[in-house]
């Protein structure tokens, strides 16, 4: 009990981030303050002055560059025809089934997914267009709402990632693993989502959306999707294939966007289609959202990583191995115990933040009982992702209160059956790691699989 205790008082980075996060410091001086006041603990004061360095070294890095060029790149792809490409692609496959717009918007989630990789950008820009369009068709403002924010929890897990890019460069972890790792359990996400949505429609006679569409025009909703869905397959299999980095690809990514959009404006031009919504005006505003966004994100990973470096000349990762190991050695137990923690840290915390903060933590101690570190890293991140839409701090669920304009209390009576399917999901990662592992065993082992059958 006594090295509990111990373990405990070793944390004091953490329970100083907590106190000044509870009385209103922002988060980057929270993180700032927390580690000068653990370097003050242990006596080590004069590393302080390392901190300015390093934070600077932690913005100034290739690889974390990546994160802009993705934000700038869903921003781009988000302006234009996109989105409603998209939902009418979803709508013409779903929309015939009961409750048709509830899995419109799921399916529309699961899409965008691989544009933006963003919550909040799915929450804003899907829950814009179906939000109405659900309370139009019959559905409560509230549940249509809350719908809109579950799903939009997919899009970080299924790559491309900011969140996995952020993780991967703290960690020093594989991205391309990562985000092959967060397939399976983002599919899932959207799999229990349905499920739920399936149920619910059956007892409370959820309306169809539509009739069911001949093929003919289902072919050319997914015509108007082809090239806007293309944009994971390039990145993926470019990242995969080894023709360019993260970064590059993240890079790729802004050109095809800009590209993409070029062209429909092009042909809007042309009277050939009748959307535009891109224009110089529209990318200049782009430029400043990103702009503000990237410069949140490449701050708070500048000093995590001062943050990170304190953490580690205090041992803090030995000591809460210790902590952990004192309560169980039983890996099954360290997962329960680490994904209540994220839970409930997620119910406070935005995710990047919190993957910032926590992932110098607890990934040492995964290491310890013997977690392969892409498993723990997908279940990390899509633990976290689950708490944007978590009462009572999650962010998309303030953005859906402010597009909806239902009120908040009633947005989280609705969601608790989708939160509940998600909480089975992240349990199903936690427990059965080929869930995350089995598609970067694949790629790595493929080439010497097909040689050794042929042997």
């Amino acid at each position: 009990m006594g090295g509990f205790a111990a373990a405990i008082k070793g944390l004091a980075v953490f329970w100083g981030f907590l106190l000044l996060l509870a009385i209103g410091v922002p988060v980057f001086f929270a993180m700032l303050g927390a580690g000068v006041l653990q370097l003050w603990q242990i006596d080590r004061i004069a590393f302080l002055g390392m901190q300015v360095n390093r934070i600077y070294s932690g913005i100034a890095s290739f690889p974390i560059m990546a994160v802009p060029f993705f934000i700038l790149a869903g921003e781009i792809m988000n302006s234009g025809m996109v989105t409603r490409a998209l939902v009418d692609f979803s709508r013409a496959m779903l929309g015939h089934i009961r409750g048709g717009l509830a899995h419109v918007n799921i399916a529309a989630s699961v899409l965008f997914a691989g544009l933006s990789g963003s919550a909040v950008a799915d929450t804003s820009a899907l829950g814009s267009m179906l939000i109405p369009a659900m309370e139009k068709n019959g559905y409560s403002r509230s549940f249509a709402a809350a719908i809109t924010a579950a799903s939009s929890v997919i899009g970080p897990v299924i790559p491309p990632s900011g969140l996995m890019v952020l993780y991967a460069f703290v960690m020093n972890v594989d991205v391309a693993r990562m985000f092959l790792g967060g397939i399976v359990p983002g599919l899932l996400l959207a799999g229990s989502l349905m499920i739920v949505t399936a149920f619910m429609a059956r007892r409370f006679d959820f309306p169809v959306a539509n009739e069911r569409m001949p093929w003919r025009q289902r072919g050319r909703a997914g015509l108007r999707a082809f090239f806007p869905l293309l944009t994971p397959i390039i990145l993926l299999g470019g990242i995969l294939s080894g023709y360019f980095t993260p970064t590059e690809a993240a890079a790729v990514a802004v050109a095809y966007a800009l590209l993409f959009n070029i062209c429909v404006m092009i042909c809007h031009r042309l009277g050939l289609v009748g959307e535009d919504g891109f224009g110089l005006a529209t990318f200049v505003k782009i430029l400043r959202r990103t702009a503000i966004q990237s410069g949140v994100v490449l701050l708070l990973v500048g000093v995590a990583s001062g943050f990170s470096q304190i953490v580690a000349i205090a041992g803090v990762p030995a000591k809460l191995t210790d902590m952990m190991l004192s309560v169980s050695d039983n890996v099954v137990v360290f997962l329960l115990m680490v994904n209540l923690f994220l839970f409930i840290v997620g119910m406070v915390l935005d995710a990047g933040p919190a993957i910032l903060i926590l992932g110098p933590i607890l990934a040492p101690a995964a290491a310890t009982y013997g977690v392969d570190p892409v498993h723990f890293a997908v279940m990390m991140c899509l633990n976290v992702t689950v708490g944007l839409a978590t009462p009572p701090m999650g962010l998309v669920l303030f953005v859906a209160t402010s597009i909806s304009g239902a009120r908040f209390a009633d947005i989280v009576r609705a969601i608790i059956p989708f939160l509940l399917a998600e909480i089975v999901v992240i349990m199903l990662v936690a427990y059965v790691p080929a869930l995350t592992l089995t598609l970067p065993w694949l790629w790595e082992n493929g080439g010497t699989l097909f040689s050794g059958s042929a042997g």
